[in-house]
């Protein structure tokens, strides 16, 4: 079995969907290998994919890759997947089934408090982040990367609450599918809408905010 590092803390008939989603993406993951699967939700709403068939180890590593894992072992140096669960001025505080808290000195995301930090990047809660165990834990370099090159590109809308074909839908709803590239998908329930050079990240976000039920942040270049 492997518990994937993303979460679904959504409830009701979004949680069906939700699943439903994740179940299609571990198919179209899997797809082509001889193997059987079955996804389940723990207590924390961490997702498990158990898998068996003549393919189950590679699966598993193809599963490891594509989404992070949350294992209750760590070892010194490796890098691990968690999910963004609090914030503070001096830390960012991720959930990957233990609270690993980040100092803000070991976000490598230049000045600011690490509360400031996060409303920069577009950290969404329940964002996951690879970050490198150790002491104190930090934000691996391929994160920084990233979150990085997001500053530098043409601005986004960050989202979380939502599937990526919600996101989608609620953009063209709102009249808004010219003025996006498009909607990438950070985590299960996490997205990120990719604006084009002419698109104002903070006017997307006032126009489809009230037809989500998300936390959503822009990234602005």
């Amino acid at each position: 079995m492997v518990v994937l590092a993303t979460k679904c803390y959504v409830d009701g008939v979004a949680r069906e969907r939700a699943m439903d989603s994740l179940q299609s993406m571990v198919q179209n993951d899997l797809g082509g290998l001889d193997v059987e699967t079955e996804v389940g939700l723990r207590d924390d709403d961490f997702p498990t994919v158990t898998v068996e068939g003549p393919d189950e180890t590679v699966a598993r590593n193809l599963l490891r890759e594509r989404w992070g894992e949350i294992t209750p072992h760590f070892e010194q140096g490796e890098t691990y997947v968690g999910t963004l669960d609090s914030w503070s001025d001096d830390a960012l505080v991720l959930d990957a089934g233990r609270e690993i808290r980040i100092p803000r000195d070991e976000l490598g995301l230049g000045p600011g408090t690490a509360k400031q930090i996060r409303t920069r990047f577009g950290l969404v809660q329940h964002l996951p982040l690879v970050f490198v165990f150790d002491d104190p834990p930090r934000l691996s370099s391929g994160t920084q990367d990233l979150l990085y090159g997001w500053s530098r590109g043409d601005g986004r809308v960050n989202v979380n609450s939502a599937t990526r074909a919600e996101v989608r839908a609620t953009v063209n709803r709102a009249g808004h599918a010219q003025d996006i590239v498009t909607v990438e998908r950070l985590g299960l329930l996490e997205q990120s809408i990719v604006c084009r050079p002419d698109t104002d990240p903070p006017g997307l976000l006032a126009s489809i905010g009230g037809h989500l039920r998300s936390e959503l942040l822009c990234v602005v270049p």
